[in-house]
């Protein structure tokens, strides 16, 4: 398969790249600064410069994207937006990595985790910049898109044990009670929603065992 990371020398983006390597993907990086992953291409760019062109012929170009500052979070569906336009009216999928205050607390889908008083007040900015951009995404018929939900608990150097568990729109734990996932279980996950997943138009999300 030909892949796009776009952010790919961030966190997660290295990972997903590293994960679809391993799989004999091609796998084209792009970012701001030299490429800092193991992908096999690279596009030294800003996300706001990406082009259809540049994009144009990937199976899949996964959006790693990440805004952490107050300035900057509105970039999230900005930049998000800025991407669907580029693979609009195509076959290739665009798969977004979330977040997961947007997740739902209920079957009714009346309470998402980051309106709940135990989220921790100092996430909210950053979770509720990806419930936005999720709400903006649920708009495009126009783009094959996935959104990735992490777990609550999302371990940037958590072990990669090769096991996860994929649900859907609601908030879940493993059973130990856990809403827990290390980056590189997630990056599994996602790298594996590449290759057979079919959850066209739809948010899923990202468990540990």
């Amino acid at each position: 398969m030909k892949i796009a990371v776009v952010s790919s020398n961030g966190k997660v983006g290295r990972l997903v790249v590293a994960e679809a390597v391993r799989r004999g993907f091609d796998v084209t990086g792009f970012a701001r600064s030299e490429n800092k992953s193991e992908a096999q291409n690279f596009v030294q760019k800003d996300i706001f410069d990406i082009t259809k062109e540049d994009l144009k012929g990937f199976d899949a170009v996964v959006d790693a994207f990440g805004a952490f500052t107050p300035d900057t979070l509105p970039l999230h569906t900005k930049s998000l937006m800025h991407l669907s336009d580029a693979v609009a009216n195509t076959d290739t999928r665009l798969l977004v990595v979330g977040g997961a205050g947007s997740l739902f607390m209920n079957k009714e889908h009346s309470l998402q985790l980051l309106y709940t008083p135990e989220f921790p007040k100092d996430y909210y900015p950053s979770a509720k910049a990806q419930t936005d951009e999720l709400v903006e995404l649920r708009k495009r018929n126009d783009v094959k898109w996935t959104f990735v939900s992490p777990a609550a608990d999302f371990q940037a150097d958590g072990a990669r044990t090769g096991e996860y568990i994929l649900a859907g729109e609601e908030f879940t734990v493993n059973n130990r009670g856990e809403s827990v996932v290390s980056y590189a279980d997630y990056a599994l996950a996602m790298v594996d929603e590449i290759e057979k997943g079919n959850h066209i138009r739809q948010r899923i999300s990202v468990v540990g065992k």
